[in-house]
């Protein structure tokens, strides 16, 4: 009889996901309007990783997941010699990731292999310019493009933390949802790798009664990370993802099991503004300006613990209600 292995723990698993495996060089070849010189862009080098994903219950690739393996995979080309020798400046200098902006273009297949196509785009003195695809079947699932930094001295403000209760004081996921006899609760309840927690409730059965547009959630991987300020920064990106569309339901007194509702990512934007960790409680404030034509705009901000903002998120998504 042939041994099985357990499981993978939830945040070994992500951490298994994130482990991109390079592939090599490629070129890209982008050409122009026939007759039209300055349009023809040549060809480009490509960096290649490829990842598995995480299952989940629908079948479909968490959009978290996949932008947390673009900011790995776009990390992987930046530190280190890979590039920055060739821009003169120092082989080795820690350039951490400040910003990216992505847009979900086509759903993942989490039973099939995604690659990670990478673009050096500029390698300059204090910032480094990459372009992600990330591709299954041969056509691109998300495009992300993300800038790193030198760190360097400035200006320095930032808005206040919220007054939020301790998050331990709060019902976890698995709180809420353990005794629920369904594969989406009981794969939601035990295979997060992110202990999430609502301070004004949260949506995942029933709709709360005050139709309010903001709310906060406290949140953090379920065990220690690795000291890797790449990895953190792309846990961070990847728990950003769960419930920033969440004031849009709350809005609208819906709740995530509703039959009628379907929700997708369509874009996401994070800028990141500080040294955080991603396995240390993590204040998630929320609120939406907006919803219409099918669409709703949701915007976030991060708090470490000690009142630091840590990163600002913003995300456009499709939220719509099926007719019955």
């Amino acid at each position: 009889m042939t041994a099985v292995d357990p499981p993978l723990d939830p945040l070994q698993d992500l951490l298994r996901v994130l482990d991109l495996r390079s592939l090599g060089d490629a070129h890209i070849s982008v050409e122009g309007v026939e007759g039209d010189e300055e349009s023809d862009l040549g060809e480009s080098a490509a960096t290649v990783f490829v990842g598995e994903s995480q299952k989940q219950p629908h079948g479909r690739v968490f959009g978290g997941q996949v932008l947390a393996q673009a900011v790995v995979a776009a990390g992987r080309t930046v530190d280190g010699a890979g590039g920055l020798a060739r821009a003169g400046v120092e082989a080795g200098a820690s350039r951490p990731i400040h910003s990216l902006h992505g847009y979900f273009v086509r759903p993942g297949d989490d039973k099939h292999p995604i690659r990670f196509a990478v673009e050096r785009i500029r390698d300059g003195r204090s910032f480094s310019t990459r372009r992600v695809h990330a591709i299954q079947y041969g056509v691109p699932i998300l495009s992300m493009i993300a800038s790193f930094q030198l760190p360097a001295e400035g200006l320095d403000h930032e808005d206040s933390m919220p007054a939020a209760p301790d998050p331990e004081s709060l019902p976890t996921v698995a709180d809420r949802l353990d005794e629920v006899d369904h594969p989406a609760a009981r794969a939601f309840s035990r295979s997060r790798p992110i202990d999430l927690r609502h301070v004004e409730g949260d949506l995942y059965l029933t709709p709360r009664s005050q139709p309010a547009s903001r709310q906060s959630v406290w949140l953090k991987a379920t065990g220690e990370l690795p000291d890797d300020p790449l990895l953190h920064a792309a846990v961070l990106a990847y728990a950003s993802d769960y419930s920033l569309l969440e004031p849009v339901l709350r809005r609208h007194s819906l709740a995530w099991s509703d039959p009628r509702l379907r929700v997708a990512s369509l874009d996401h934007a994070m800028w990141f503004h500080r040294p955080a960790r991603a396995d240390e409680w993590t204040l998630y404030t929320q609120h939406s300006p907006s919803a219409q034509g099918g669409r709703g705009l949701a915007m976030g901000r991060m708090y470490a613990s000690d009142g630091r903002l840590v990163a600002s998120v913003a995300q456009e998504g499709m939220v719509r209600l099926k007719d019955d």
